[in-house]
């Protein structure tokens, strides 16, 4: 086997048990076993277990973060360098909640891994969550233009509510499929979209988000 596939087949095989297992209960010989390689090869290639979960979900990162980027940019462009916050936003949460939610049956490993990442955030996971923010960057400078005059802190806690949303619902989409006895239909991808959506915005075109009183609490400080 070359040094390229046995590459690749350690972290398809990382990534299918650890989808399936979770990441406590996955060693790395149970891998080795999956791939069909030897222990030397995940230290050759990856030097432990953290860095290869590290590596996978990166990986996929990059790939949601670049859909992010990518509806962002065409937002921007259909609003000539604007786009309404609405549209900002569903770019922002959108990718991942495609990605992680509907039928069980469509998900591929890749969705179950990130699902999984998001139930479990284990140290190296949080080490890149806690690093990886310049793609956040921009869609903070794209909510500035869509509601010029926004403070800039309302526009990261903005930002970071609507992503804590998406993750919410990533993580216990289960929990509150038994919460509304089905009530809420998670299949409804585009229908979840919109309700994050729609939440999100409005709290940042009102002042739902507690600006004056905000404001009112920084001038008693100064007192």
């Amino acid at each position: 086997m070359s040094t390229d596939t046995t590459r690749s087949a350690i972290l398809t095989a990382a990534e299918r048990l650890y989808a399936e297992r979770g990441f406590g209960d996955v060693t790395l010989r149970d891998i080795v076993a999956t791939a069909g390689v030897n222990l030397a090869a995940v230290n050759y290639h990856f030097g432990s277990k953290d860095e290869l979960i590290a590596e996978l979900f990166v990986t996929r990162s990059i790939v949601t973060n670049r859909q992010r980027l990518n509806e962002l940019k065409a937002a921007e462009s259909a609003g000539g360098g604007r786009a309404p916050i609405e549209a900002v936003l569903r770019a922002l949460v959108g990718p991942t909640l495609r990605g992680c939610l509907g039928p069980d049956s469509q998900r591929s490993d890749a969705a179950r891994f990130m699902i999984r990442a998001a139930i479990e955030t284990i140290p190296p996971i949080r080490k890149i969550k806690n690093r990886e923010i310049d793609h956040l960057r921009k869609f903070a400078a794209a909510m500035r233009r869509s509601l010029p005059g926004k403070p800039d802190a309302e526009i990261y806690w903005g930002l970071h509510f609507a992503l804590a949303m998406a993750q919410q619902t990533v993580r216990d989409s289960e929990r509150l499929l038994r919460l509304s006895e089905g009530a809420c239909d998670l299949d409804d991808v585009d229908g979840v979209i919109d309700r994050v959506v729609a939440v999100a915005s409005l709290a940042l075109k009102t002042n739902m988000t507690g600006e004056a009183e905000a404001a009112e609490r920084a001038e008693a400080r100064k007192r």
